[in-house]
């Protein structure tokens, strides 16, 4: 890997490391029963925040395009995940959230007409179970609706990163406008969810704004825009991978703050998703590297030269 994919790489993973901080910021900070407005707040304000900075607005079909990639990414995403969360353990849910990459892996061949290989397969199931061996616990108990919910919330996640890859960013539009699109429509989509369901808002307190301050410009704009920049510039599956960053962050953040131990089991899981994560950003054995694309738009990728960028 050069030095260009390898810093863009590094760029995108502070996506999904930010997520990571998600549990422990909204168990420590924010008023607990309110998970929707909690999300509300992460998509909404940032949307709108983007959307007055850049002063650009989708076009044509974008409308469209922006608001399916919006609920995918985030407006559907949020309340499958806090389903699962409420009705699973939190390693049951964090694992099957992981599965998103073999989901990627297995859409990229009906969406990217690309070729399944058996190294992404590999590399997605190692993923998998070495986050299985960090979160789930033995007395895991498992419920039908909180699984449909995780793998749903995976599936969302997979086909908006897919679909993102395959449609791009419109010609003249980066990424902060890009994600502002997506934010705004996750927002507006989550708002009436959350006032059924939710009623008023919880009362703020300097903690809670301290941590919906966080969630909504670290975890939620700056993490999409970067994710956003990131699936533009990567191989679709590199890009999916690093998901598996985000449960092994709140692992590490709950053994450092919440005192939760990590036991050898857990350590070798977490040896194992790394070496998912790095060889998910390696071509298979016997392959050559795959060309790099430069930023496209309108969908259609543009590759670069022997001597772009």
């Amino acid at each position: 890997m050069t030095a260009v994919p390898l810093i863009r790489t590094a760029s995108t993973a502070l996506a999904p490391l930010a997520w990571g901080t998600t549990y422990v910021v909204t168990t420590e900070l924010l008023p607990p029963g309110h998970p929707l407005f909690a999300g509300l707040l992460r998509a909404l304000p940032g949307g709108l925040f983007a959307l007055a900075l850049t002063r650009t607005l989708p076009r044509g079909v974008w409308w469209g395009r922006a608001a399916v990639l919006g609920v995918l990414n985030i407006g559907l995403l949020f309340p499958l995940l806090f389903v699962a969360a409420e009705r699973l353990p939190g390693g049951v849910a964090a694992t099957l959230a992981a599965a998103q990459p073999l989901v990627v892996a297995v859409l990229a061949v009906s969406v990217l007409h690309e070729r399944m290989t058996a190294w992404r397969l590999l590399w997605g199931v190692a993923g998998v179970v070495g986050v299985g061996l960090v979160v789930i616990t033995p007395d895991a108990a498992f419920d039908v609706v909180g699984i449909a919910a995780g793998l749903a919330s995976a599936a969302s996640m997979a086909l908006g990163v897919t679909l993102t890859k395959r449609w791009g960013r419109p010609a003249g539009v980066g990424p902060t406008a890009f994600a502002g699109w997506q934010l705004a429509a996750g927002g507006l989509f989550l708002a009436p969810l959350t006032a059924a369901l939710e009623g008023p808002p919880p009362a703020v307190d300097p903690p809670a704004v301290l941590g919906h301050l966080w969630l909504g410009l670290v975890g939620g704009l700056l993490a999409y825009v970067l994710w956003f920049r990131g699936i533009g510039a990567l191989p679709v599956g590199a890009v999916a991978v690093l998901v598996l960053l985000s449960p092994l962050v709140a692992a590490v953040l709950g053994a450092a703050v919440l005192d939760q131990t990590l036991g050898p089991v857990q350590l070798l899981g977490f040896a194992l998703a790394l070496a998912a994560i790095v060889g998910g950003q390696l071509p298979a054995p016997g392959r050559p590297a795959p060309e790099r694309t430069r930023p496209y738009a309108c969908g259609t990728p543009r590759r670069s030269g022997p001597g772009g960028p």
